[in-house]
């Protein structure tokens, strides 16, 4: 953690829903002038798609079934530490980027499936902003969690997470229903070991909960809409949260408990603006304080 180089953090699991909530706060990112440098949690990968895919049949062939993107044998954790703590000391670190399909690789005449070399980040910036499976992460050789002054959840009840999943690597990756399947039940126990885990060192989390069946999520044939759910926000520490101003603003939202707020599902987009501007906003205000430093968002 850092007053002068913080870092924002989104961690969810594959499927969960991070992208969205990242454009959002691209979104006040722009309207309050800050730069960020962004991060992509699959830049962090160990392999590249023909890597893995080798690297997957050796170890079913060793009569390993387990092995997957969630866990640490197919990740670089510490080297995805050593760029946070480079960071927050010294606003500089380096990272890629992976290619995902070929209108992201045309531009780096690359195939797709690849990682653009390493590359230092931009300099200047106001904050570092990671998005991807484990900005939350801690095993015995990292904690990236330690680092990130913001760390939030994207955590969708487990059949709304599988019913998203299943229906993006269908429609954008050409996966068949089985296909899917296979890597769900795969990555089941790094699920419980890597990821779950890192909802606890959270500081904010936002959990979606379908109020539709979704008893069979492997046969759903639609995704359940915003307006067919309700969404559950919990703050580690409710120390600072303004309740009674979140519930005059978020129509039809109550307090669970003390630090848990639940509102309809459609509005998750105008919450996450008005619990994180301000925190943002207390962000940038700690570090133009530190001394040397310029406003956010001023010409450097």
């Amino acid at each position: 953690m850092s007053a002068t180089h913080p870092i924002i953090a989104i961690t969810g699991s594959s499927g969960a829903g991070t992208t969205s909530v990242s454009k959002t706060f691209e979104q006040i990112f722009r309207r309050e002038k800050v730069t960020a440098a962004f991060i992509e949690g699959d830049a962090f990968h160990r392999y590249d798609r023909a890597e893995m895919k080798a690297k997957m049949a050796e170890e079913l062939a060793r009569g390993n079934q387990r092995f997957s993107h969630f866990g640490p044998e197919a990740n670089l954790f510490e080297d995805l530490e050593a760029l946070f703590r480079s960071y927050t000391q010294t606003g500089r670190g380096r990272t890629r980027k992976y290619l995902h399909n070929a209108q992201e690789a045309l531009p780096h005449n690359q195939p797709p499936g690849t990682f653009t070399p390493w590359e230092e980040l931009p300099a200047g910036t106001d904050l570092l902003f990671y998005e991807g499976l484990h900005g939350g992460v801690v095993t015995e050789s990292a904690n990236v969690a330690q680092h990130a002054d913001l760390l939030i959840g994207v955590v969708p009840v487990i059949n709304l997470e599988w019913i998203q999943k299943l229906h993006r690597d269908r429609a954008t990756r050409g996966y068949s229903t089985e296909a899917v399947t296979d890597t769900i039940l795969r990555r089941m126990t790094d699920y419980v070991r890597y990821i779950s885990p890192q909802f606890t060192h959270t500081h904010i989390n936002f959990q979606r909960v379908p109020i539709v069946d979704t008893s069979n999520p492997f046969i759903a044939r639609h995704i359940p809409t915003p307006d067919e759910s309700i969404l559950v926000i919990r703050f580690a520490n409710p120390r600072g949260i303004d309740f009674p101003y979140l519930l005059s603003m978020l129509l039809g939202s109550y307090m669970s408990r003390a630090n848990t707020i639940v509102c309809p599902g459609g509005k998750m987009d105008l919450a996450m603006q008005l619990i994180f501007t301000p925190m943002i906003w207390r962000l940038m205000e700690r570090r133009q304080q530190a001394p040397g430093q310029a406003p956010a968002g001023s010409a450097r």
